[in-house]
């Protein structure tokens, strides 16, 4: 496996003992720690170019690896322009990895345990307004009676991706049998394999019956198993098909920010906020385990309390 280039270097390009570890390591993230394809690569990668610089310096095995040698590797980084988070991130894949060093008694010490890193500038993506959500969903419903069960397929994607905000690859990953219509709740396995129960709307359950009972059986195709969603052969669709679809029906919507499927989660989230709901209640339902994550809502509450302040208090 070889990183990408704005990682470093790959294992074959690294002397024999460190690719050893970076191997072992790879491992470890993808048996032990069940993490998805994408995030081992985004941590091997940064890791590799970790060991790549640290070759460079002379050194021979992660033994050797100290503090300064990690931190001479992000002041590399930074030479090279690099963001705040893109630094922050690899930061914390340098520390995650000796970590491990140390737990499994290949390094003597964690010499990133005291690491620190740039804090990132967080704010929140472009997100769509309250009428443009209905406008996406309005002009994706009218395309439906034309483009057959594909139509009705797209609608019940939106309205779920929308009305849920869940990822869009916990959307892909959807059975039939994860819809729970006397309740309205949809199960979703999200990242670590962990399940969640979230609910859904009216909007959203009624597009649901007309894809699942009209479009899905006119759509589905030999292989195409338990699928709630099916691509154009019929198969399960990939996330690659929806984050299209998103992109066209957003630019139906006139003055609407092109966003994706990840702009309709964060849209989701601050139209819960602006409508009185808590951010806690928020941070459950969309599993925002990052603190740092939930923070880039917090302006949303506090323009919601300074509004109420000037309307409500005498002296505002």
């Amino acid at each position: 496996m070889t990183a990408t280039p704005a990682a470093g270097a790959g294992p074959d390009e690294l002397p024999e003992a460190l690719a050893r570890v970076l191997g072992a390591y790879e491992r470890h993230l993808s048996s032990e720690r069940d993490l998805t394809a994408h995030t081992v690569r985004a941590y091997v990668g940064d890791v590799a170019g970790l060991l790549e610089h640290a070759a460079r310096l002379g050194l021979d095995g992660v033994t050797e690896l100290d503090l300064r040698t990690l931190r001479s590797w992000l002041a590399k980084q930074q030479t090279l322009g690099l963001s705040r988070t893109t630094l922050a991130r690899r930061a914390t894949a340098a520390r995650v990895f000796t970590g491990w060093l140390h737990r499994t008694g290949q390094a003597p010490r964690d010499a990133g345990a005291t690491l620190g890193s740039p804090k990132a500038r967080r704010t929140l993506p472009p997100v769509l307004r309250a009428d443009e959500a209905r406008d996406l969903i309005r002009a994706a419903a009218e395309l439906a009676a034309d483009d057959g069960p594909v139509g009705l397929r797209d609608v019940a994607m939106l309205e779920l991706l929308y009305a849920t905000g869940i990822r869009v690859g916990e959307l892909v990953g959807l059975d039939v049998d994860d819809l729970d219509r006397d309740r309205n709740v949809v199960r979703v396995l999200g990242k670590g394999r962990k399940e969640r129960t979230v609910p859904f709307g009216h909007p959203a359950a009624q597009a649901l019956d007309r894809w699942v009972a009209e479009g899905r059986p006119r759509l589905r195709a030999d292989g195409a198993g338990p699928a709630l969603f099916l691509g154009a052969r019929g198969r399960r669709i990939d996330q690659r098909a929806v984050r299209s679809l998103v992109h066209r029906r957003i630019a139906d919507v006139p003055g609407a920010p092109d966003i994706g499927p990840h702009g309709l989660r964060h849209s989701a989230a601050t139209h819960l906020l602006d409508g009185g709901a808590d951010l806690r209640s928020v941070q459950e339902l969309f599993v925002f385990n990052a603190t740092a994550t939930t923070e880039i809502y917090t302006h949303v509450t506090s323009e919601r309390l300074r509004a109420a302040y000037r309307q409500a208090h005498p002296r505002a």
